[in-house]
């Protein structure tokens, strides 16, 4: 605006003076005091309309920083944003393109961090509860021996857990580790002891069969959390004995998990491995989640039969090599 009234003042004293000095000299009629008037007048228009113009071309540019403002502050307060506006100011719309581009990164920042969180938070879990049955029955056992024992075991659990630690800094950094050959019996049978004192506690049982020998390409890590979600999910929802198979089509190897329980009902069938989808009162990541290791290895969980239920675990064999 103060622009506006300077280039008014600027024409009235290059274009207004000497058109009112022209006039006077033509018709000789005006006095000076008529002359000073027209000045006046003139140049006060001039600025009246340099204001006015000034105030609308503010608001025309004001109004668009305001708005750019306010959805800065939105973004900020994680508030839902609306769709881009163009405003015809060129600048102004490069600045929204940008915050708009700025936006949509930040939000798959956070929803990076949240699902890294909440993956986080269960993977450990499982680790955990084993580690406190074991601690459960080092302060039941009276037998040194016994003692002695389930202090190894213990202490195994704590080197997994600090395992599954660094596996979900790896996967932060975009940095996992790479598959290898992986015995499935040492993994199997490593997670059939491990829980078997909590298929104990409410008088089940879990067990091993099926072929011995098996090399699977995968990460002992992954391998391993894959199968506690499946005996945990057999825990919390199956019945019976829990019985896990390991077998060779060739060029893959499967493990399966079933058990002699309900099943999964009918219409969780298609959307058992969805996040946030739990037969019972759950978070309904572990199925999720063990998917997503098992893919990471360059696996496959599936769900092959839901009446009992039978989930598979399909590996490349180490004899075939990677796929």
């Amino acid at each position: 605006m103060v622009s506006a009234v300077v280039v008014a003042c600027v024409t009235v004293l290059l274009l207004g003076v000497p058109l009112v000095v022209a006039a006077v000299a033509s018709d000789g009629a005006m006095d000076t005091a008529t002359v000073v008037t027209l000045v006046v007048a003139f140049g006060g228009a001039a600025i009246a309309g340099a204001v006015g113009l000034g105030l609308m071309q503010g608001k025309v540019i004001v109004a668009p920083v305001v708005a750019l403002a306010d959805r800065a502050e939105q973004l900020g307060s994680g508030q839902q944003r609306g769709s881009v506006r163009r405003y015809g100011i060129a600048e102004v719309d490069r600045v929204a393109e940008l915050l708009e581009h700025s936006a949509v990164r930040i939000d798959r920042l956070i929803a990076a961090e949240r699902q890294f969180a909440s993956d986080a938070s269960h993977q450990l879990r499982t680790p955990l509860t084993a580690l406190s049955m074991r601690l459960e029955e080092i302060l039941e056992a009276d037998d040194p021996r016994t003692v002695r024992d389930e202090a190894r075991s213990a202490l195994a659990q704590v080197e997994r857990l600090a395992t599954v630690v660094e596996h979900l800094l790896d996967s932060v950094r975009d940095n996992n580790s790479r598959t290898g050959p992986v015995p499935l019996d040492h993994v199997v049978l490593q997670q059939v002891v491990e829980w078997e004192p909590a298929f104990t506690a409410k008088g089940r049982s879990v067990r091993a069969v099926g072929t011995r020998g098996l090399v699977a390409m995968a990460t002992p890590n992954g391998l391993s959390q894959v199968l506690a979600t499946l005996l945990e999910n057999s825990l919390v929802h199956g019945g019976g004995t829990v019985t896990v198979s390991t077998r060779s089509t060739g060029i893959s190897l499967v493990v399966e998990v079933t058990d002699e329980g309900p099943g999964v009902p009918t219409d969780l069938g298609a959307r058992i491995f969805e996040r946030s989808v739990s037969g019972r009162k759950g978070t309904g990541l572990g199925l999720a989640v063990a998917r997503e290791l098992a893919e990471s290895d360059g696996g496959r969980l599936e769900l092959v039969r839901q009446k009992p239920p039978v989930f598979a675990l399909f590996l490349s064999s180490a004899a075939a090599g990677p796929r």
